[in-house]
């Protein structure tokens, strides 16, 4: 228990690179290194989690945390993923806040700006590559597009019709929607596991009714209880308990990462509740890009400049009204994440086979792609556009120099494969350069 506590520790302060990154270095240290776990159940236990709306990455730590020492494994795992994560974002968003209108701080934004609308148009094109296989998933991507950017509909409506439409479709037409996970199987052997190919479930990991009962009441309880308190402290209107409300809603429709929650967050945070405004929304995931953890801390973020511009505990205690807020808001973030786990993990455990994206899930993550998509429109014009704030101004005012610059950062990340944790650092060592030498 000592030596995970300590290796997942370690992970929360080093898991860069998304998903993808934060998978590759647990299967890394868990199955070639120290060998804790077998690489056939290492997949199994992630192709459950790429399944289950909320990051991936933390699900399988928590997975792995429970498989190997019980709730409490799986607890510690799955929080020091987050934490770390948590309180540098808490810091950086602090700075950003004080500091942000300063001449060196503000180059070093308008540098990274445009860096953040060429990932975000790279995540478009990464999992279209993957996902719209047919032709029939690819109008399904552009009306989702059409959908969210043109006629504004609620992200949680679009991912309701997408598996409306998948669940139809496989009827008449299976082959259109059995696109598959991207997580196949493998069979290699990196020697004899901790917990290998051939081990016995334990004991606390085998399936029944009853375990599943006890968690989902336990966790709807740690729920209910938390944002009843909230509710009768501060009001049901208030704005921490609209944030817990909120961000619960967040939790459930994140299917297909974090870039395909983004536009449900801006929805709500900037258009509805009007905790942020749209540009420092922007500068939220670019501080989110370059900190630890899983992209989805960038509610943490939301949080924090939501708290701190509703001055919920006064004018003079603004620094604990973000922190607060961070807080709440990443609590009802990643709670569904421990019970999803808890509650399927053992069912997981007793089918010990391949768990496939389903019709309506295939689906879902075209629908996925065309919302990123209208994500990156969003962030361009608010970051090519000077003081736009409808598609009438597009042709006017641009900013060429952003332009190039995002032009610029597509090109590193399609092409030279540049990390997005290196193309942000770049970018904003060239905003912080342009500002010394002016």
């Amino acid at each position: 228990m000592k030596e995970a506590f300590c290796y997942w520790l370690k992970l929360g302060f080093i898991s860069f690179g998304g998903p993808a990154g934060q998978i590759a270095i647990m299967h890394h240290d868990l199955v070639e290194k120290k060998r804790w776990i077998s690489e056939k159940r290492f997949l199994h236990a992630l192709n459950y989690c790429m399944v289950l709306p909320g990051p991936e990455a933390q699900q399988l730590a928590i997975y792995i945390g429970w498989l190997m020492h019980r709730t409490k494994g799986g607890l510690i795992a799955g929080c020091l993923f987050v934490l770390p994560s948590l309180f540098i974002l808490i810091a950086l968003t602090y700075i950003y806040l004080r500091f942000g209108n300063q001449p060196v701080i503000a180059g070093i934004l308008y540098a990274i700006k445009p860096a953040v609308v060429a990932i975000v148009l790279f995540a478009a094109y990464r999992i279209g590559s993957r996902a719209l296989k047919n032709k029939w998933l690819w109008l399904i991507s552009f009306a989702s597009f059409v959908a969210i950017a043109g006629f504004k509909l609620p992200f949680p409506l679009i991912v309701l019709f997408a598996a409306l439409i998948g669940y139809i479709g496989s009827r008449y037409s299976p082959g259109t929607f059995s696109v598959g996970n991207g997580h196949l199987s493998s069979n290699k052997s990196y020697g004899k596991a901790v917990i290998d190919d051939d081990t016995p479930t334990p004991d606390h990991a085998k399936f029944n009714f009853k375990h599943l009962a006890k968690v989902l009441a336990t966790g709807l309880i740690l729920w209910g209880v938390t944002i009843s308190i909230l509710a009768m402290v501060y009001g049901w209107h208030a704005t921490l308990t609209q944030m817990g409300w909120f961000f619960t809603k967040a939790a459930l429709m994140t299917f297909g990462g974090a870039y395909a929650v983004l536009p449900y967050v801006y929805q709500g945070a900037v258009d509805h509740y009007h905790w942020l405004s749209a540009t420092q929304m922007i500068d939220g995931l670019a501080l989110g890009e370059t900190t630890p953890g899983p992209l989805i801390m960038i509610v943490a973020f939301v949080g924090f400049v939501g708290g701190w511009t509703q001055q919920i505990f006064g004018v003079d205690s603004l620094l604990l009204s973000g922190v607060v807020a961070a807080s709440v808001v990443t609590l009802f973030t990643f709670l569904p994440s421990f019970i999803f786990i808890f509650m399927g993990g053992p069912f997981v455990e007793s089918t010990q086979g391949n768990l496939k994206f389903t019709a309506p899930l295939t689906a879902i993550t075209a629908a996925v792609v065309g919302v990123i998509l209208s994500l990156a429109l969003f962030f361009a014009m608010h970051v090519f556009v000077v003081n736009a704030s409808d598609f009438n101004q597009l042709a006017t005012n641009v900013d060429w120099l952003a332009v190039m610059l995002a032009i610029v950062g597509f090109v590193a990340l399609f092409r030279f494969n540049v990390s997005i944790i290196k193309l942000i650092l770049i970018f904003a060592a060239l905003g912080f350069l342009a500002e010394m030498l002016r």
